[in-house]
């Protein structure tokens, strides 16, 4: 069986890069694999490790090596692209890789098992259907204020306005026939997130760890389950800091000489997450004048000198770091730091 001590795959849609090295400083075997042929080829030599960048099909091409007894390490393509030679393609691409996953400081991506993944595509599923209920809602809005209906803002007074067009006796009927459409349109859109809810809520309530960030303030079923399958291994994030960073809750430096200046939160890695934390610590800072231990006396102090929406970044970034602290310990959330006065 041939052997090497790394090797690296650049992944395509049908065909994929292979990047092999037999020895430190020996000649490279470059390759060009079919999606077909990929395990078949990896059958046939010795387990090694392989690099790959952290994309679409990474985590189950990954999944099928490993089962070979192969290691697969995941590299964000953001940390690939310094090790690119001149030009671009596919070659220079998986030469780029098996140079990166050799550097000692480099940081990987933990493999997701095909649940953790399914849950994601529960939590992205309904996001879209979210955003395509936001966009009916504004065109439906919009129609009907060139016609004189307008009703209160938010969802919750859509219903009103389907009702107020329904009535208008002046409104065209070619016009009526259109909010109709809309209408159902929107019932089914909240009928299939209802359905995604309910999915995500047992999925919730099989994992111990989205279990236990439950009950962490401003982190409720969505939010535990979307970073509990975000994230399998906490260990890769050397401290809560490492954590919110990832997340894009820490402030942006530009420092130089010994001189230490922060700027705004990043809003690197993941948003979808980040926007949940930051929407629950809103809804935390509404009723935290009502609450007392030491992260409502923090919350409270904070608000004292800081602008509310600060405020707000700030509290997700502390329960940012709070999750990272219960996935690494296995603890329940100190209830004692956050109780009604």
């Amino acid at each position: 069986m041939k052997k090497f001590i790394r090797t690296a795959v650049d992944l395509g849609k049908n065909y994929f890069q292979f990047h092999g090295l037999e020895g430190e400083g020996g000649t490279a075997i470059s390759r060009k694999l079919k999606r077909s042929k990929v395990l078949e080829f990896y059958s046939r030599i010795e387990s090694c490790r392989i690099g790959m960048e952290a994309c679409g099909s990474a985590h189950y091409w990954a999944r099928e090596l490993i089962a070979m007894g192969h290691e697969v390490v995941l590299i964000p393509p953001a940390y690939i692209k310094p090790y690119v030679k001149r030009g671009k393609n596919d070659v220079v691409d998986a030469a780029a890789i098996c140079e990166a996953m050799s550097r000692p400081g480099m940081r990987f991506v933990p493999v997701k098992s095909a649940d953790q993944q399914a849950v994601l595509m529960l939590h992205k599923t309904r996001e879209l259907l979210v955003k395509q209920r936001t966009m009916s809602v504004n065109a439906l809005r919009g129609h009907l204020a060139e016609f004189g209906v307008v009703a209160a803002k938010g969802i919750g007074r859509v219903d009103e306005l389907i009702a107020l067009a329904q009535a208008d006796a002046k409104l065209p009927q070619v016009a009526k026939s259109a909010v109709g459409c809309l209408t159902q349109h929107l019932e089914g859109l909240d009928q299939s997130i209802e359905a995604l809810e309910d999915d995500i809520a047992r999925a919730h309530g099989q994992n111990p760890t989205s279990r236990l960030l439950d009950a962490i303030p401003g982190i409720g079923t969505l939010i535990a389950s979307a970073v509990a399958a975000s994230v399998p291994d906490p260990g890769v994030f050397r401290s809560g800091r490492d954590f919110a960073a990832w997340l894009g809750l820490t402030p942006r430096q530009n420092s130089s000489g010994g001189k230490d200046k922060l700027g705004a939160i990043t809003k690197q890695g993941n948003r979808y997450i980040r926007k949940m934390l930051v929407v629950g610590a809103t809804s935390v800072l509404r009723v935290a004048g009502k609450r007392k231990g030491a992260l409502a006396d923090w919350i409270n102090a904070l608000r004292a000198r800081k602008p509310e929406r600060v405020v707000a970044v700030a509290l997700a970034n502390k329960l940012a770091r709070i999750c990272w602290a219960i996935m690494t310990s296995g603890e329940s959330f100190r209830t004692d730091t956050y109780l009604k006065a």
